[in-house]
């Protein structure tokens, strides 16, 4: 991926210089006919096109953005209930996650979310322990997490 990018980077330079147009119009320019000539070589290249990854990127910024103010909502309604009807507990997720970057990104984004807190990681870092302030269904809690923040980390880390 980083060689793609590198590339693309590379192939704007030349098209800035062989067109003698040093701005950032030029470079843009270059850029997108870089991306054009990458795109038409995308089988001489072992990984996938990096547009793919960088799409996979914004997409999980937009589903944690997503997941964060609906589970705001939601911790929100709790607070202001005059009765407190909570059901606290703690899950275990197993994860198929094999990086470190990618249990400790799952980690935080399940931290960061209202609501949710993982606790603990076992020591072969293939169970997250977590805690929910509301808590119905474990398979519900699972295939949530497992289906939203696991499925897009595991695309941003396929090649």
């Amino acid at each position: 991926m980083s060689l793609q990018i590198l590339l693309n980077v590379f192939l704007a330079g030349i098209w800035m210089f062989i067109t003698d147009n040093f701005t950032s119009s030029g470079f843009a320019i270059g850029f997108l006919v870089g991306l054009i000539i990458i795109i038409m070589m995308r089988r001489f290249f072992s990984s996938r096109l990096y547009l793919y990854r960088v799409w996979a990127v914004i997409y999980l910024c937009l589903l944690f953005l997503k997941e964060l103010i609906l589970s705001s909502f939601a911790v929100f309604k709790l607070v202001i209930q005059p009765k407190l009807s909570i059901r606290p507990a703690i899950f275990e997720l197993e994860t198929e996650l094999q990086h470190d970057w990618e249990i400790t990104l799952l980690s935080a984004l399940i931290t960061l979310t209202p609501g949710t807190l993982v606790v603990g990681i076992s020591d072969d870092q293939k169970r997250l322990y977590i805690h929910a302030i509301d808590f119905e269904d474990i398979d519900d809690a699972v295939s949530s997490i497992k289906n939203t923040f696991e499925l897009a980390i595991l695309e941003v880390s396929r090649s």
